[in-house]
């Protein structure tokens, strides 16, 4: 393996370790925004879904127009954009709080751009570098997503209880630390050859593999599973199993970061069959969804809710282990497609929870249990999420008959 690979590969983690803290950098300042600049629930919320939107546009665009992009450009661009995203959203709010929601809108909108360009690059460059073992390098790669989504929601609890609330924009501009070091591994070493990018019409043929159709739904459940409880667990410990939000974040929402980490980092390091694992993984996804949303018992809910992270960790991860089994060669194409599936996934889920928790607690079956309508409601929006790993489950088994109709072949 060439010396300078080695920066590469760090590059690549350093990547990913930013692309958990923009990710959940809004969501954890939530409530400080609402108290500072009076921005309301609906505008907050605005603000993820710029970010999903803003990613899941990248994965579409680049999946067809992959070969218009000069990829050694553009991968150094990527952690430009995410300091710049990040330094627009923490210094010209406190300094224009008349136009705060504004600044964070913009600075959202650039620095989830660069995480989309991360979904669509990272992956096939960790799959192209030179490795006796590619799938637990993939696996490692997706692990320092995990343990920086750990790091943050942890820092940044940490912080706002010592330093509070008004003093936010330090934080980001701390964040801004990690893409910027990333720039100077990425210009320091030369990138892997990646393989050859489609043209629109030769990715709209790619739409025809049953392999590549499967692996895109799979990697959707995938998402789902993950997002579903990873935007909702904060909300449904505090509010449908009645704990604290401290306590709740720290043992429900860190925890389940923790989880996710470990199971990306013991794959790789010992993981093999793939397909046993996503199998397992969904399972247990739907057994944890489902402990979550029935049990009458506030630890047990909470465990649940926390292992559901690592039930989920190599379901994403995984999906894309596969696809480069399935489909020798995979190019930049391939994998946006993959990472618009699973961002697909990923905010389409929450909103359907936060559909059913609206709907549910609004009827007269949520009055009659002994809980309060939005208990009931949060429940069944936390039970109707079950149905991502359920389905996931026998969308594996379909991939896992092809793989061997393949193999037979």
């Amino acid at each position: 393996m060439k010396k300078n690979f080695h920066r590469i590969r760090y590059a690549c983690y350093m990547s990913n370790a930013s692309m958990a803290a923009i990710s959940l950098l809004s969501p954890l300042l939530f409530v400080n925004f609402r108290e500072l600049y009076g921005i309301s629930y609906t505008l907050l919320g605005t603000l993820v879904l710029l970010n999903f939107c803003t990613q899941l546009g990248i994965d579409l665009f680049f999946s067809f127009f992959s070969h218009k992009f000069n990829i050694q450009k553009t991968v150094r661009l990527m952690p430009v954009l995410t300091a710049a995203g990040l330094m627009i959203y923490a210094v010209l709010p406190p300094l224009l709080p008349q136009y705060a929601y504004a600044f964070l809108a913009a600075g959202t909108i650039v620095f989830s751009a660069s995480a989309g360009l991360g979904e669509v690059l990272i992956s096939p460059i960790i799959a192209a570098l030179p490795s006796q073992n590619p799938d637990r390098d993939m696996s490692r790669a997706h692990s320092v997503y995990a343990w920086g989504t750990a790091a943050v929601i942890l820092i940044t609890t940490v912080y706002l209880q010592l330093f509070g609330g008004e003093r936010w924009y330090f934080l980001p501009l701390v964040f801004a630390l990690i893409p910027l070091g990333a720039l100077a591994l990425f210009l320091s070493s030369d990138l892997p050859q990646l393989p050859a990018s489609h043209s629109a019409s030769g990715t709209a043929s790619l739409l025809r593999d049953p392999a590549l159709i499967l692996c895109v739904l799979c990697i959707f459940m995938g998402g789902a599973s993950e997002n579903s409880m990873t935007q909702w667990i904060s909300g449904y410990a505090e509010k449908a199993l009645t704990i604290p939000k401290l306590y709740g974040d720290i043992f429900g929402t860190a925890v389940f970061a923790v989880m996710l980490g470990l199971g990306r980092t013991l794959y790789a390091k010992h993981g093999k069959n793939i397909y046993q694992i996503l199998l397992l993984g969904f399972g247990g996804a739907f057994v944890c969804y489902l402990t979550a949303a029935l049990s009458g018992n506030t630890i047990l809910g909470l465990t649940a809710c926390a292992f559901t992270g690592l039930c989920v960790s190599m379901l994403w991860p995984g999906t894309l282990i596969c696809c480069a089994e399935l489909i020798p060669g995979a190019n930049v194409a391939v994998y946006a497609l993959l990472a618009a599936g699973g961002d697909l996934g990923g905010s389409l889920a929450p909103q359907l929870i936060g559909s059913v928790t609206d709907k549910i607690s609004c009827t007269q079956w949520a009055q009659n249990l002994a809980m309060t309508p939005e208990q009931a409601g949060l429940k069944a929006g936390i039970l109707s999420a079950a149905l991502f790993p359920l389905i996931g489950i026998f969308i594996v088994l379909g991939i896992r008959r092809l793989r061997r109709t393949r193999a037979r072949a």
